[in-house]
């Protein structure tokens, strides 16, 4: 359990936290709410990763499918790197179908205790943030990668380390958002990532959410309702079923928004009043989808996700 104090900390600071940059949602409800939905549809590469088809390929997949953007993971990115690929011949495929980085997955461990191990990873994540800048991607995921086991973290503490991560972002132009990640010990619950995000006192700060992670962490969705567009700027988008029971669900058994239990007649209102210009980000590992073509799994992700917006914003 985090300490008193930090609890203390976060009761008091709660009211401050409403009033001001993540309060924007709030302030910005009104206008957005008569806007057209504008969210833009990513394919994050795990949704296919099993076919092991490479970020050329992975990158057609996601334009034949009909998406504007990709999400890879930084080790395939690197497997391309070490094969002989250019990143700046990667990039121009990318821009010639239309495709653009909105984020990336890595797993540098900034949170941990160990300061050497903690400096090795702002040095990891450096260069994973290099990579993403050369290819005009600008964001990357900061999950609590690390730190999933064992003590909990001060949330103070938390908020500082991710203070460094982002220092580390505004020197390569990519910024890390902190990921929630519902089966980790540190960062399960909404508010945990939230509160860290807000203590890190940094003008870049913001949040990766997921519709499967913050009901895996045990939270609910109202406070959504307390971000804006800058503090939330890409979502994971995927649904989970109504069995097994929530701790024991694990991330196999995602399904395809839409074809689980997850309440998005109210998360699509809420997501749009947020931030009509959301990128949503299909974020996959089930083994189902794993063994049918990608490009058949991909435009069906695309389809689900349009279908859920025309449904409830339309």
């Amino acid at each position: 359990m985090q300490s008193s104090q930090s609890r203390r900390k976060f009761i008091t600071t709660s009211g401050a936290l409403a009033s001001t940059a993540l309060i924007a949602g709030c302030a910005s409800e009104t206008k957005a709410s008569k806007a057209m939905p504008s969210f833009r549809y990513c394919l994050n590469t795990s949704t296919i990763r099993e076919k092991n088809i490479g970020i050329e390929a992975e990158a057609d997949v996601a334009a034949d499918a009909g998406y504007s953007g990709i999400e890879p993971w930084i080790r395939t990115l690197r497997a391309y790197m070490e094969a002989g690929g250019k990143l700046s011949d990667l990039k121009k495929r990318l821009d010639d179908r239309g495709i653009q980085v909105e984020s990336a997955i890595g797993f540098a461990n900034w949170i941990v205790d160990d300061p050497a191990k903690r400096s090795e990873a702002l040095e990891e994540a450096k260069s994973d943030m290099d990579i993403l800048a050369q290819l005009g991607g600008s964001r990357i995921a900061a999950p609590p990668a690390g730190a999933t086991k064992g003590a909990v973290l001060d949330l103070e503490i938390v908020a500082e380390r991710y203070r460094a991560l982002l220092e580390v972002g505004r020197a390569t132009g990519v910024t890390p958002m902190l990921e929630v990640w519902g089966h980790s010990v540190n960062l399960h619950r909404l508010g945990q990532t939230l509160f860290a995000t807000a203590e890190s006192s940094h003008p870049d700060a913001c949040m990766l959410l997921d519709i499967y992670h913050v009901f895996k962490g045990g939270s609910t969705y109202d406070g959504l309702s307390l971000l804006g567009p800058q503090a939330m700027p890409v979502l994971h988008m995927n649904d989970f079923p109504a069995t097994p029971s929530r701790t024991e669900m694990n991330d196999s058994h995602r399904v395809m928004p839409g074809d689980g239990v997850a309440p998005f007649g109210t998360i699509i209102k809420q997501l749009h009043a947020v931030n009509p210009n959301m990128v949503f980000s299909l974020e996959l590992f089930n083994r189902d989808y794993w063994k049918q073509d990608p490009l058949k799994v991909a435009q069906l992700g695309i389809e689900k996700m349009k279908t859920l917006v025309a449904k409830n914003l339309g």
